[in-house]
């Protein structure tokens, strides 16, 4: 409980940044709201496709902790910092000259499409920044520090919803302003984290400069973390796509109902953050049977997790919607798929545990064929959705059948007990 509650709400600020910027932008119109849906989907994806970054730097960073070797500990970390830069350098490459292409493949209406384009190349400026909070963060959580980045999470929320609102309504920028408040936010938690791990990095005796070889080694080792994560942004983005072809309102709720499903997400990823980092560090001193406790006490806390969550969104649904939109279809159009939500979290608690419990073994290539096959099972029924009728409430239904699948996958896995891998590498 020490690392999971202050990781609850390091976590939550991520998708709380989503649900600020879409409650702000929201009022200025559906258009507005329709293109920041698009273009959210393109950059949470270009940022959590690098969430190895976080997950196999605290795998790595929690075994050599518990081996005793903290120098080791954090100059692979470094590694891992050193690698989120150069991966941001090419995302912003990349992004920049391919918006408009990036947001006609989602099939954004001509009315959405401006705002959304405006909204991606600004907000691509803060990716290098948030690949480095992401591995920055991972070094802390391999140390066993949640509370800083509960701390830096919490005033980049209030920065970023603060510079949002400044910079949208009292400067006048719309949609953009939104983009710049969420850039500025970003780079200043991004200075705090790096200030923080070279801190703890001197203490320690530990190189700051890049090394090749260990650049090159955290890079192999995040390679299937990075297809298991390819492989479930695809299923988001295959349903924002769909989403996107259903009509500018059906876009809309989708992205109220997505903003609303990755703040429970990272909710219940709380706990299996906690596990990642006991387990990473119960192997790395050759404690197997401690690891076996920690799986169990994660998957029951993940339950009971996922029937509270559930029951609080049954209960305020109805307080939820008119935050994000004043227009009735979109907020009739979001209410069935709220009910979906409600319904499959307390298998979204075992799932994400699971999945941070494997991570923190640093279980991989595992994870990932789990998720290519999870990706072929949800592809065919979210494309048959336009087809078949029923709309958003019938989009939430494959997406409920996708995370049944992973329950049944990771379930399978965790029972083998393959995953359990002593030693201060894996």
């Amino acid at each position: 409980m020490a690392l999971a509650l202050p990781a609850f709400g390091a976590l939550v600020a991520e998708p709380l940044f989503v649900m600020a910027d879409s409650a702000i932008v929201g009022h200025l119109g559906t258009a507005q709201l329709a293109g920041l849906g698009v273009a959210s989907a393109l950059l949470t994806t270009s940022v959590s496709i690098f969430i190895f970054l976080a997950y196999a730097t605290t795998a790595a960073v929690a075994r050599r902790v518990g081996a005793g070797d903290l120098q080791a500990a954090i100059r692979q970390g470094m590694d891992g910092i050193w690698l989120a830069i150069l991966l941001g350098a090419l995302v912003i490459i990349t992004v920049l000259p391919t918006a408009p292409g990036l947001v006609d493949v989602f099939g954004a209406s001509p009315t959405a499409a401006p705002y959304a384009t405006t909204y991606l190349r600004i907000s691509a400026l803060g990716i290098p920044a948030m690949l480095v909070v992401l591995a920055a963060t991972g070094v802390l959580r391999g140390l066993q520090d949640t509370r800083t980045p509960l701390y830096v999470a919490v005033a980049g929320f209030i920065a970023n919803a603060g510079l949002n609102a400044a910079l949208v309504y009292g400067a006048g920028l719309g949609i953009a302003g939104s983009a710049w408040g969420t850039v500025i936010a970003q780079c200043g938690m991004a200075a705090v984290y790096l200030w923080a791990v070279i801190r703890g990095a001197r203490r320690h005796g530990a190189s700051l400069r890049p090394d090749v070889a260990g650049i090159r080694a955290c890079a192999s080792a995040g390679a299937p973390l990075l297809v298991r994560t390819l492989s479930l942004r695809a299923i988001l983005m295959i349903a924002t796509a769909v989403a996107a072809r259903l009509g500018d309102a059906d876009i809309a709720a989708h992205q109220i109902v997505q903003s609303l499903w990755s703040l429970l997400a990272f909710a219940l990823d709380a706990i299996a953050i906690a596990g990642q980092a006991i387990i990473g560090r119960y192997l790395g001193a050759d404690d197997a049977q401690g690891a076996r406790d920690v799986c169990r006490r994660m998957v029951q806390w993940g339950i009971a997790t996922g029937v509270v969550l559930g029951l609080l969104v049954l209960a305020t649904r109805p307080l939820f919607l008119p935050l994000f939109t004043s227009d009735s279809v979109v907020q009739n159009t979001a209410l069935p798929a709220l009910l979906m939500i409600a319904v499959s979290q307390p298998i979204c608690g075992i799932v994400f545990v699971l999945d941070g419990v494997l991570m923190g073994a640093g279980d991989g290539p595992y994870l990932a064929w789990a998720m290519l096959i999870t990706l072929a099972v949800f592809t065919p029924a979210a494309l048959l959705v336009p087809m078949v009728g029923g709309g958003l409430t019938a989009l939430w239904g494959a997406m409920t059948l996708m995370m049944t699948m992973r329950l049944l996958t990771l379930w399978l896995r965790s029972r083998s007990g393959r995953w359990i891998v002593t030693g201060a590498t894996r």
